[in-house]
């Protein structure tokens, strides 16, 4: 398969993302665990994982066995080796990025991306794109965490798969959670300030058709400067603290413009799905099959919760180079019905699971 670092046509993409949608998930289920488990070229974090399970992972048929794994111990993405988690099918030396997520609760979780892995990140976010609205060949600004986290490979993703120019800012979340944790909340106002001047420059020259940033920096952005938000064609949020009622307030801000919304972190991602979206309801579905979600009750991790029903988030993440099954994510959501539309359950109306002052979500 071609790296990342290399131009994708929209058609090429356009046919990835078709045949993932295409793929039988119990079918997937048992590819990747054979790969993974594979005496020989499998991966070294789970070949010694399997030494003390009481079943052999190959013996797995389907997608719902994989709870037989229980809940993914992130503690081991924030002490191992990255590239332990990477199949030894994947030629060593293992060349490429190591990305880090926010650290919110301590220490950051890292995880190795391959260059196939980055491909299929960038192919969903080019559908985003497409059926968001937005044109090709435009002007962005990348007003995101940068540094060690993989939000900021968005310039790549608007520029190689999206023919786009694009602008960036300097951002470091750790530090704005660090002052708030701290009650430092005048430098978090001055960090704030500092990002807003760095957007400001930019937009203020005129010429950038689109931005790609968090909700609560544009947020922010539309207070102080209404008016370099209004003459945005549109804007692409990540992260989960956007209501319905805030969409609405944020794309009336726009005079017009798109304002599309994803969903996700350094494991996966969901792309918001314009076509359902109304007054009360934000429906996001998961970049299928490398990643799928679901809802599940608090007090039960395995089960799932009714269609519409509120439960915590549980993503797992079936990628032919990275295995993560299970993970409870801080957040909550409504579990929403896909069928006759998407292959796998989406989530909607996205929110934290528990806000605290000692767990900041903030910026991010």
């Amino acid at each position: 398969m071609t790296g990342a670092g290399a131009v994708r046509p929209g058609a090429a993409c356009d046919a990835l993302v078709e045949g993932w949608l295409d793929t039988d998930l119990d079918e997937w289920t048992r590819r990747i665990l054979r790969r993974h488990f594979d005496p020989e070229a499998g991966s070294p974090y789970w070949l010694r994982r399997a030494a003390g399970l009481d079943f052999d992972p190959r013996d797995i048929t389907r997608y719902e066995e994989l709870t037989a794994f229980g809940p993914f111990p992130l503690e081991d993405l924030r002490s191992g080796d990255p590239a332990d988690l990477v199949p030894l099918a994947v030629p060593r030396p293992l060349t490429g990025r190591v990305w880090d997520t926010g650290g919110t609760t301590g220490a950051p979780c890292r995880v190795f991306y391959t260059p196939d892995m980055l491909l299929h990140r960038g192919a969903w976010r080019r559908w985003s794109f497409v059926s968001e609205g937005f044109e090709p060949g435009r002007s962005w600004l990348q007003a995101t965490p940068t540094g060690p986290h993989l939000i900021g490979n968005g310039v790549w993703e608007s520029s190689e798969l999206y023919a786009g120019r694009v602008y960036a800012i300097d951002m470091d979340p750790r530090w704005v959670k660090r002052l708030i944790r701290g009650g430092r909340l005048a430098d978090a106002r001055e960090y704030t300030t500092h990002l807003l001047e760095q957007i400001a420059d930019v937009l203020g020259r005129g010429g950038v058709h689109y931005a790609t940033t968090t909700p609560a920096i544009f947020q922010a952005l539309r207070q102080r400067h209404p008016e370099l938000v209004a003459a945005l064609d549109g804007v692409r949020l990540s992260g989960t603290q956007i209501s319905p009622d805030t969409h609405q307030d944020f794309t009336a801000a726009l005079n017009g413009g798109i304002c599309g919304i994803s969903y996700g972190n350094t494991f996966g991602n969901a792309a918001g799905l314009a076509e359902r979206q109304t007054g009360d309801l934000l429906p996001y579905v998961p970049n299928y099959p490398q990643v799928t979600m679901a809802v599940v009750d608090r007090e039960d991790w395995s089960a799932p919760v009714a269609y519409g029903a509120s439960g915590q988030v549980r993503l797992t993440v079936l990628h032919e180079d990275l295995l993560l099954p299970n993970i409870l994510e801080r957040d909550q959501a409504l579990r929403y019905d896909c069928a006759g539309l998407w292959p796998s359950d989406g989530v909607a109306n996205v929110r934290p699971l528990q806000v605290t002052n000692t767990a900041p979500e903030g910026l991010y």
